[in-house]
């Protein structure tokens, strides 16, 4: 076809920029990049380079990764020496002032590597390729253009020159949806790494042309988010962009501090807070705001403060992490008063209690020289840090400096408990953004709650409600603390999928941690488990004894009580110096706790051990510590034997929503009480009233009670698969069309629990499959139905094929299984994947019209090409073939003129909108067919379009 859909959205999207104030310039290869990067270069810092000089600056610019480039294009001069010998400044981009650039728009720039590759359309900023643009098909999943510049990263981007190893961000769209996400060069990426844009209220940009545009690619604003809000984080060697809710989050801060340079005097509302939910990246924010304040001439320094010292430790590397030796972390309070003072420190992290006793007694007069002045203090987790004489000593100390606190539960009216509110401290909120957001954007996951009846009466499992029994009693009773140790053990490898990924066990209080370790300890030592259980707790220096009760349940797995015919009863210190014994002797670590040193050494090991990459503990188990401020993207479980409520319950939940892959899909919560309404209340409280639907899944027992009642009301209308060949009238048929409907529907939503087996269900996968292409068979034939007869009572249904229809089944999932195929070796192998191709081909959905088509490509093609890479390509001339017959057998058929059905197909594609019958009968040569066969005819035409598309254009990866 001559002009596809998506040249049309191309055409569209450049005259747009175009009257953004980007100059259109056509280049076509590199050296036509080159030639006119060397003009806008010497337009951008008023000089001219000869050709050999211009060589030189080419030179700087091929060295080094895509984050080597990164800091090149950063950089505020470069140097070359002139042909005369004289010295020459120059830059590439301004950064401090970033509207002042040269902006220009190019598009289908050919640059040959590995293959030859056109990109769709570049931004160029100063001449450099800075922004990457590419487009897809409307209908077509944005993915694929993902997909397609992972490839392009791989064959072309750094070819020649490699100066499109300057792109720092890349922009996908079809139209209708648009993501952005940073050039992360030859690191992997995920789908899940690209981001959707959004207004400061949080609703998504998605339209390309008429909100994204505008918006994003507004030439001031897409040069600031280059120059302030892309992060180059020195550990991964990669470049992190801020996403929308971030941005605004420090655009309000340093709006609120440019507000009131001068301040005269401490006023909360020159202060205010972000609540951002918890997982949603607030270090990242934090450190940017950070950042951007401590250059502002104004601010002398710029205090980060933690409420915890693993917290201190923990941001203080995150923060070295983003750009090294940014910050300065101090050791204790002298170390924190020398660092106030000394000018050249900007930014300090410390703790909330290093800064109290920095202002307090005899520190007073050491800190009297920095008393008056600028200062922003930013707090983390401000929900909980507060409140109290700190905060009053702070701003009753400081006179010159503005607060900002960070939360993902801030205290509101409900949950302050009579206590002062966050409001109340730290003024009005900035930003908003809750968890309801963070979950539409896929930036969290969703939590799967189960409740676990743990009280017995007889032999039926009552779930009575904590105010009904006496809670102690009940709760600390030893058989129950065992029979939650058996369930555990017996479903800790489903929760985790066979262990890939780990978990944490909230628990009352310190007791009920020594309690549930001592009760894992035995079970290992009698082999009925391997899971390797960590912990660690707090301690006092001269603590009460323990109660006798708990201490009678200790000696289970300690020595024998009659040795010494009295108990004796441990002080907490010692078992946890036993059970970190048990750590070293586990992990072959040599911990210890003798001093206040050693033991924030253990919490640190502790914390490594259920961290990614790849954890090395099984279970956390804690009373409160890491229950806030601890990220860890394995942790997936959560074991909960503990009153939560309010931010506290979100908080401990939110341990398990971090995003890592596809695999992980949900955070799982396992209750071992009835909180319920507790949960219930915390999310109306932290996001709005209708939102437990949308943050909590149902629980898979329900999901597959429903699919088995659904099974059976299939069978009574189709006991076998061949039965559906026996339903002869259309009620018939409609009945059975319903039914396995519902089945779809009920197994797409079991398909993201990690515990579903098809085990579980009344009907098995082999059967499922069966039923589905019977199904797909059904909807075909009645497409093959001619309008001549009555109207069919099936034409309105909607077979909701997207059910059956997997995200990642299509044409470029098939092209990666012949490549796998194609670099086998083995005849069991290729037998293997070959099957798995053709089954696909028989099952999925997106693929049916497509099946013969790739089958002959599999039959013809595939033996005579020897480079599995070159694959995709040579499919891709298949297809273009193909798909030219296919035009051309359509417009024979039918007798109709070839470009102006083309021309109908390009409008079809763009608008999403069906042709009218008179658009199609005017596509006939023959000219308009008879009254009687007005209907029939149109049609017959809209189906021959809809099934070109339908084999064509989706599903298919464009260029």
């Amino acid at each position: 076809m001559s002009k596809q859909s998506e040249q049309i959205l191309e055409e569209q999207f450049v005259s747009q920029l175009q009257k953004l104030g980007y100059k259109y310039v056509s280049i076509k290869d590199e050296k036509a990049l080159e030639s006119n990067l060397k003009s806008q270069l010497e337009k951008h810092n008023h000089i001219q380079f000869s050709g050999s000089e211009f060589e030189k600056v080419l030179n700087i610019l091929t060295k080094g990764s895509v984050f080597e480039k990164a800091k090149t294009l950063r950089e505020k001069k470069h140097h070359i020496i002139r042909d005369n010998g004289d010295n020459l400044y120059f830059e590439f981009l301004n950064i401090e002032h970033w509207c002042q650039n040269e902006y220009q728009v190019t598009n289908q720039i050919t640059q040959d590597g590995k293959y030859e590759n056109r990109y769709d359309v570049t931004i160029l900023i100063n001449g450099l390729p800075l922004v990457q643009i590419e487009l897809k098909r409307r209908g077509l999943e944005i993915k694929e253009a993902f997909n397609q510049i992972n490839r392009y990263q791989k064959h072309s981007f750094g070819a020649g020159k490699g100066l499109f190893h300057f792109v720092q961000l890349f922009i996908i769209s079809n139209g209708v949806n648009t993501k952005y996400f940073s050039n992360f060069g030859s690191h992997p990426q995920e789908f899940l790494q690209t981001f959707h844009w959004t207004d400061e209220q949080n609703n998504q940009l998605n339209n390309l042309t008429t909100e994204f545009t505008d918006a994003f690619l507004e030439p001031c604003h897409v040069s600031k988010m280059i120059c302030k809000y892309i992060v180059l984080n020195e550990t991964a060697k990669a470049l992190m962009v801020l996403r929308p809710y971030q941005y605004y989050a420090v655009e309000s801060i340093i709006k609120k501090v440019k507000e009131n340079e001068i301040l005269n005097g401490y006023n909360i509302e020159k202060n205010g807070y972000i609540w951002h939910t918890t997982g949603s990246g607030k270090t990242l924010t934090s450190f940017k705001a950070s950042q951007i304040l401590s250059n502002i001439p104004a601010i002398k320094k710029v205090v980060f403060v933690v409420d915890r010292k693993d917290l201190d430790y923990q941001t203080n590397r995150e923060y070295d992490t983003f750009s090294k030796g940014s910050v300065s972390s101090a050791t204790n309070t002298d170390d924190l008063i020398q660092k106030f003072k000394d000018p050249n420190v900007r930014i300090i992290v410390t703790t909330i209690q290093k800064l109290n006793n920095a202002i307090s007694g005899r520190n007073i007069s050491k800190m009297k020289p920095i008393q008056d002045e600028r200062m922003v203090f930013i707090f983390d987790e401000c929900h909980r840090s507060q409140f109290g004489d700190t905060h009053k000593n702070i701003v009753g100390y400081f006179r010159n400096i503005q607060l900002f606190g960070f939360t993902g539960t801030p205290i509101l009216e409900k949950n302050s408990d009579g206590m002062k509110t966050t409001a109340s401290l730290f003024g009005k909120c900035l930003h908003k953004y809750v968890i309801t957001d963070a979950i539409r954007d896929e930036n969290v996951l969703k939590f799967s709650v189960e409740y676990v009846q743990t009280f017995k009466q007889k032999e039926h499992i009552v779930d009575l409600k904590v105010e009904q029994i006496n809670e102690t009693e009940v709760y600390e009773a030893p058989e129950r603390k065992e029979a939650i140790v058996d369930y555990i053990i017996q479903y800790h490898d489903q929760k985790t999928q066979s262990r890939n990924f780990c978990a944490m066990m909230c628990v009352q209080d310190i007791d009920s941690v020594i309690q549930y370790y001592e009760i894992f300890k035995r079970k290992k030592l009698n082999a009925e488990h391997n899971l390797k259980v960590t912990t660690i707790f707090s301690y006092a220096q001269n603590e009460e004894e323990m109660e006798e009760r708990v201490a009678v349940q200790l000696n289970v797995a300690a020595e024998p009580q009659a040795e010494y015919g009295t108990l004796v009863i441990p002080h907490r210190r010692e078992l946890l110096e036993k059970y970190v014994e048990d750590f070293n002797e586990i992990f072959g670590e040599k911990q210890s706790i003798k001093d206040t040193e050693g033991f924030y050494n253990y919490y640190n090991a502790v914390a490594k051990k259920s961290k990614h990459p790849k954890p090395e503990a099984d279970i956390l188990l804690v009373a409160n510590m890491f229950l806030t401020g601890y990220d860890s993207k394995n942790l997936n479980t959560l074991y909960v034997d503990k009153n939560l409520q309010f931010h506290g319950l979100i908080q401990a939940f939110s341990r398990t929503n971090r995003i890592l892959d596809k695999n992980k899909t949900q955070g799982n919560i396992v209750c071992f009480r009835n909180l319920k309404d507790k949960t219930d209340e915390a999310i109306a409280l932290f996001s709005n009233k209708e939102a437990v639907a949308e943050i909590i899944v149902e629980p898979y027992e329900k999901y597959v009670e429903q699919f088995n009642m659904a099974v059976g009301k299939l069978m009574s209308i189709a006991p076998k698969v061949n039965s559906v060949d026996k339903l002869y009238s259309e009620e018939e048929q409609l009945e059975f069309i319903k039914s396995f409907r519902d089945l779809m529907r009920l197994l797409k939503k079991m398909g993201h629990y990690s515990e579903f087996t098809w085990d579980d269900l009344a009907l098995n996968q082999d059967l499922f499959n069966g039923y589905s292409s019977k199904y797909q068979d059904l909807k075909d034939s009645i497409n093959l139905k001619t309008n001549v007869q009555k109207t069919s009572i099936l034409n309105d249904i909607d077979f909701e094929l997207e059910l059956i229809r997997r995200d990642t089944i299509n044409v470029t999932y098939i092209l990666q299984l012949l490549i796998k195929f194609s670099s086998k070796h083995g005849a069991k192998d290729k037998e293997s994947i070959e099957k798995d191709i053709f089954n696909l081909l028989n099952t999925e959905v997106s693929l049916r019209s497509k099946r013969e088509l790739i089958e002959k490509f599999i039959q013809e093609s595939l033996p005579h090409i020897e480079d599995s890479d070159s694959i995709p390509e040579e499919f891709e001339k298949f297809w273009n073939i193909e798909q030219e017959k296919a035009m051309q057998e359509l417009v024979n058929d039918e007798n109709l003129y070839f470009e102006k059905t083309e021309k109908l197909i390009e409008n079809y594609l763009f608008t999403e909108r069906e042709p009218l019958r008179d658009e199609l009968l005017s596509l006939r040569k023959d000219g308009k067919p008879s009254i009687l066969k007005f209907k029939e005819t149109g049609d017959r035409i809209l189906n021959k379009i809809k099934d070109f598309i339908d084999t064509f254009v989706i599903g298919i990866v464009g260029d």
